[in-house]
């Protein structure tokens, strides 16, 4: 069992107990389950941001702790002011450290579209994003088979949310051009080895259909490799622990920010 069969395998009973501990008819009366979400894609493709998801994390299953003494509020407020285009949250508890409270202080502060960063196989999991201020959803098709991806994205953009499928291979891809799908991100991590390389990003690039946006995801270190995955067509990047592993995390994605515009205004 490789650490995504654990993790589903995981969520399966953590899901069941949810939804005896919060039904989806207390998640429907949350204020933010009838409030306008926030456009992913619009803030993605805005001339004046960077196509950054900047995301917190506190650990992963690869790296353990990365950084477990944050500020919420701080640093995704920090983000936004930095210059990135969007926030990535994680919710993951046992794996990640993270919770719906953390998304849902995010929201409270911050009028920008929030990423919830979860394994989600359950349509009671879109129901709970929407119930925390989320406006868009992780559904990762290394986890999920094509009818399943199919049914959660539909019932997800019904809502009102948007939809990030996460692929890291050809296959996957292959398996999975759905219209309901809004953004397709390629996960640079290779989820048995741990190795990460943008070259993944690259490889894929010309075999995503140009009707979706295009996300990296993992890997990113520095501006110069997203001047070169831009120039594979690539208009969104996911970076999280690049952030988390510095004392500041915001003020690590604000000099990021920085050194990027520079490099792209001398291009």
């Amino acid at each position: 069992m490789n650490i995504l069969e654990e993790i589903i395998s995981y969520k399966k009973k953590e899901v069941k107990n949810r939804k005896e501990l919060y039904p989806v008819k207390l998640l429907e009366k949350s204020i933010h389950f009838e409030a306008p979400v926030v456009s992913l894609k619009k803030y993605l493709l805005r001339k004046d941001k960077c196509g950054i998801i900047a995301e917190i994390k506190r650990k992963s299953p690869s790296k353990g702790i990365i950084n477990n003494n944050i500020s919420i509020e701080r640093i995704s407020i920090g983000y936004m002011q930095a210059g990135a285009s969007a926030l990535s949250v994680l919710t993951d508890e046992k794996y990640f450290g993270g919770s719906n409270e953390d998304l849902k202080q995010a929201r409270k502060y911050n009028f920008c579209p929030i990423l919830r960063k979860e394994f989600i196989i359950d349509e009671y999991q879109l129901i709970e994003a929407k119930s925390i201020g989320a406006d868009a959803v992780l559904l990762i098709a290394a986890a999920l088979k094509p009818e399943e991806i199919k049914d959660l994205s539909r019932q997800a953009q019904s809502l009102g949310m948007e939809v990030l499928m996460e692929i890291h291979n050809e296959d996957e891809l292959e398996s999975n051009i759905h219209e309901t799908v809004d953004i397709i991100g390629v996960n640079n991590r290779n989820l048995k080895t741990f190795v990460t390389d943008i070259e993944t990003s690259v490889s894929l690039s010309g075999k995503i259909p140009d009707v979706y946006l295009k996300i990296s995801e993992s890997g990113i270190h520095k501006p110069e490799d997203i001047i070169y995955l831009k120039k594979h067509g690539y208009q969104g990047f996911l970076m999280g622990e690049h952030f988390m592993k510095q004392g500041r995390p915001e003020k690590g994605c604000a000099d990021f920010i920085s050194k990027l515009k520079d490099k792209l205004n001398k291009n």
